[in-house]
């Protein structure tokens, strides 16, 4: 993923939920370049918000620039809020897995480094629970001939990125990395995940 210029900081703490937004639930997830995920998911039914940033490091109020050096520790991630009542964190599971390659370490085509490691996040005991035998299942069915290398960790501090990277495939379509790395993933999920999209997105690529 290409450098940006620097941008002022964000906060390191994760939104509280507004008021009528109780039901809402949280996944976070790694899977290469945050750009890549946040264009994904923000497209799914039941999604409420996709926030682009840093987790599983040890700097504090990490950059993009500290980061990107693969010295911190973090992996870039994208913390998905959603409404289990119209999508479960199952079924973000399986978009998870199906939209990146997880048998690849610290690596997702050309984006090299452990910030590009493949890893989720748990929030609880269920989502631990849940994430790991679905991993222990698609390893078993030879979905991919190399074995998946996912990191399942407890969530601990979510850092959200800089205002530059947030909705950066909707704010940059013309730009060469969305039109060369994004847009032919996002148009592949598109496809295959057609009965999970947003009505707004049409339903259709």
């Amino acid at each position: 993923m290409p450098a940006s210029p620097p941008s002022p900081q964000q906060t390191s703490d994760t939104p509280a939920p507004a008021n009528g937004e109780e039901r809402e639930q949280v996944a976070t997830f790694g899977a290469g370049c945050f750009w890549c995920v946040e264009a994904i998911f923000q497209q799914l039914e039941g999604v409420t918000s996709v926030v682009s940033g840093y987790s599983g490091g040890r700097t504090e109020n990490p950059t993009y620039r500290q980061v990107s050096t693969g010295r911190t520790g973090h992996a870039e991630v994208c913390q998905i809020r959603f409404n289990p009542d119209l999508i479960s964190f199952d079924a973000l599971l399986r978009v998870f897995w199906e939209t990146h390659d997880p048998t690849t370490l610290n690596r997702q085509g050309a984006d090299v480094g452990t910030q590009y490691r493949s890893v989720i996040f748990y929030q609880d005991e269920d989502q631990r629970r849940l994430a790991e035998q679905r991993k222990k299942q698609l390893d078993a069915s030879g979905a991919w001939p190399n074995p998946i290398v996912t990191e399942i960790r407890p969530l601990t501090t979510f850092y959200p990125a800089e205002d530059y990277h947030q909705n950066y495939f909707r704010n940059n379509p013309q730009q060469a990395y969305c039109q060369v790395v994004i847009r032919p993933k996002v148009e592949k999920f598109r496809e295959v995940f057609r009965d999970k999209l947003r009505a707004e997105e049409g339903r259709s690529p």
